[in-house]
Formats: C-alpha cells, sequence, structure tokens
C-alpha cells in the first residue's frame, strides 16, 4: 500500500542527511508527511529515515547524485513505486568550494552550479508531472543570503542567486496547476558546513557564533529548526496564496 493509498501524501528532501535537511525532513514527517529523505550516499540517511519512522510515519533512504539525470529519474521512480506520488519538493542539497575568484578553479565552479543549480533544477522536472496529475504541490528551495553577494563565494552566491530567478519561474509556470514555489534564503545557520567555515578562518566554534550573534538584531545564530518551521509553513494546506516569494530568514532586516 503506498502512502497516495492511506491519504498521507509524500515529500521529498534532498541533502536529508544532516543539519537542515534532517531537521526538514524530521519536520514534515511531524506534520503527516511521508519523506523521502536524498543524500549522496544511502547509508548516510540511515539517522533521518530510522527518526522519521520512530514517529511512526513511512520513510525512504535514497542515495543519488541530484546532478545525475538518469539517477535522479530512477529515484524518484522508486520514491512513486514505495511511498506514492510526490507533491512536495524540498532542494536542500547543497556544496561550497570557496575561494576567491582568481584562485577558483573550473572544477570549483561547475561543481556548486552541478548541485544547488542543476540537482534542483532536475529534481523539480522530475516531481513536477506528479504534482501536475495531483493538481497540487509544494516546492522549497534553499537559496542564501550568499545571493546578495560574499566574498569568496562567488560560485556558491551566483547558484543561490540563480535559486531565486528559478523559484520565481517556476511559480509562474506551475501556479495554474495548483502548485507553489517558494524559496528560503538563511543567514547564520549552526550546521557543520557554518562549523567547518569557522575552522577554515582559523576561529573557535563557539567565539565564531558569539561574533555571528553579536551581528543580528535577534542576538542569536539561527538552527535548522528554524528553517523547517519556514518549510513547514510554505507546504501547508493554508498557504496556496503564497507563490514565488524569497523569504531571508536572518533574525533581522540587517542581512
Amino acid at each position: 500500500m503506498t502512502s497516495t493509498d492511506t491519504g498521507v501524501r509524500t515529500a521529498v528532501v534532498t541533502g536529508a542527511a544532516r543539519g537542515i535537511g534532517a531537521a526538514v525532513a524530521a519536520r514534515l514527517a511531524a506534520d503527516g508527511f511521508a519523506v523521502a529523505a536524498v543524500d549522496l550516499e544511502e547509508a548516510a540517511t540511515l539517522d533521518t529515515v530510522s527518526a522519521i519512522r520512530a514517529q511512526g510515519q513511512p520513510a525512504l533512504g535514497l542515495g543519488l547524485d541530484v546532478s545525475d539525470a538518469d539517477a535522479v529519474e530512477a529515484g524518484v521512480a522508486r520514491v512513486v513505486e514505495q511511498l506514492g506520488p510526490p507533491t512536495v519538493l524540498v532542494n536542500n542539497a547543497g556544496i561550497t568550494r570557496d575561494n576567491l575568484l582568481f584562485k577558483m578553479s573550473v572544477d570549483d565552479w561547475d561543481q556548486v552550479m552541478n548541485v544547488h543549480l542543476r540537482g534542483s533544477f532536475l529534481m523539480s522536472r522530475a516531481v513536477q508531472k506528479h504534482m501536475v496529475d495531483a493538481r497540487w504541490g509544494r516546492i522549497v528551495n534553499l537559496s542564501s543570503v550568499s545571493a546578495l553577494g560574499n566574498r569568496g563565494q562567488a560560485n556558491y552566491a551566483a547558484a543561490k542567486a540563480g535559486l531565486q530567478g528559478f523559484t520565481r519561474t517556476l511559480a509562474i509556470e506551475l501556479g495554474p496547476f495548483g502548485i507553489t514555489a517558494n524559496a528560503i534564503a538563511p543567514g547564520f545557520i549552526a550546521t557543520a558546513m557554518t562549523e567547518a567555515t569557522a575552522a577554515r578562518v582559523g576561529v573557535d566554534w563557539e567565539e565564531f557564533q558569539q561574533q555571528a550573534a553579536a551581528r543580528i538584531p535577534v542576538r542569536r545564530v539561527g538552527h535548522p529548526a528554524d528553517v523547517a518551521q519556514v518549510v513547514a509553513f510554505f507546504v501547508d494546506e493554508r498557504s496556496s496564496f503564497v507563490n514565488g516569494q524569497i523569504l531571508y530568514l536572518t533574525g533581522g532586516p540587517n542581512i
């Protein structure tokens, strides 16, 4: 029996092994969704899947490269078979390859573009057919405050800015079918990726967070649960008039 047979909607979350993706997957499960947790290696999704099943919700771990068109199509087909047609997609998978422009390699550029932009395109294209059939769907893309520009992140900033244009275009094209597309642009979120940034610049992790919090009006850094809360709002049945929006999740207007 699929989730469709039981009336449970299916969500797909990429980059769901840890951090923001894992928090989003857990929140969607708590809100009643069956969840497919996608990451590069299926084994990496085991903790996320176990946590969801412990909540009594169906879950599936998928190992795939979101920038591989064939792997994406096969992965979505497996979701349909085991959980039911997906009507929620959260494009969260992402990597960083930070460097100043004159030091940035072509490979650094291409890898970031492939995961963030190509991956979001392939995943959205693969799931939209199921949303159109259902005449209902939600796509949430993870952008970043870096979309406004950030030293040492020409590739990441360009990819995240591209996701904003991609989101607005999906909102226009898919809106007539009952499908909304929105994006979240977080500021400082305490994750392993942010901790790696602190290590790269040689700053103690706790000090790094304290320095960031001092610049944020609410005087704290963000956490994965903060992002999950916004995702829950965007995918809610009652949010059908919220479409094509970019929400800067930064703890204040000084971004």
